[in-house]
């Protein structure tokens, strides 16, 4: 049996100012009836440097611009790598390294997903992650590399002066549970990663 024929180009890859992090990009193929796209395929992904079993897919509808979700993450042994993408509107996505002893701990990586440029964020186990939308009727679709766990859930002030993301709104104009407001910055955050060289 002859072997399988390389496979076309699928996938864009974009790195961010954190390496790990990383902008992707699947081909869509169009005609009159719209259009198709690999938004996974295992083979593609992992030639990206993304493995790992999906355990679970997520979906969020967000009725407001300005709704801000995060920054979320979960410990080990139930850490997350979280891959992300717009099925409708549009976020302001983010990435925070949370790495003690990283060369980029506080530091973070963003980008601009939507519907429209079919972007997804790949947010690996040692990051935390939120969002903020930029349309009304934003809808999120993520998968995660292990199960939601609240007693491993933890996170970091959106708004942490260190950690410095430029959202596109001001505090009093957000949208965001109170559980959100309420969590500490990243130098008063005791449960964190620790940074394997």
């Amino acid at each position: 049996m002859p072997d399988e024929a390389p496979r076309a180009a699928n996938l864009e890859i974009l790195a961010t100012v954190l390496p790990a992090v990383k902008i992707l990009t699947p081909r869509r193929i169009g005609d009159s009836r719209g259009f198709f796209s690999e938004v996974w395929n295992v083979r593609d992904f992992a030639a990206a440097g993304i493995v790992g079993a999906f355990v679970q897919d997520n979906h969020i509808r967000n009725p407001l611009s300005g709704t801000l979700r995060g920054l979320h993450y979960q410990l080990p042994p139930l850490a997350q790598g979280k891959l992300l993408r717009v099925t409708r509107g549009a976020i302001l996505d983010v990435a925070v390294d949370i790495r003690r002893g990283s060369p980029t701990f506080g530091r973070h990586a963003k980008a601009v997903l939507s519907a429209d440029n079919w972007r997804q964020f790949w947010v690996p186990q040692g990051f935390a992650h939120g969002y903020c939308t930029l349309e009304d009727d934003t809808e999120v679709q993520y998968k995660v590399t292990d199960f939601y766990s609240p007693t491993h859930e933890r996170g970091i002030a959106w708004d942490d002066p260190e950690v410095a993301v430029d959202w596109p709104f001001a505090a009093d104009a957000v949208v965001m549970s109170e559980r959100d407001r309420m969590l500490p910055r990243l130098a008063d955050q005791p449960d964190l990663f620790d940074h394997r060289a």
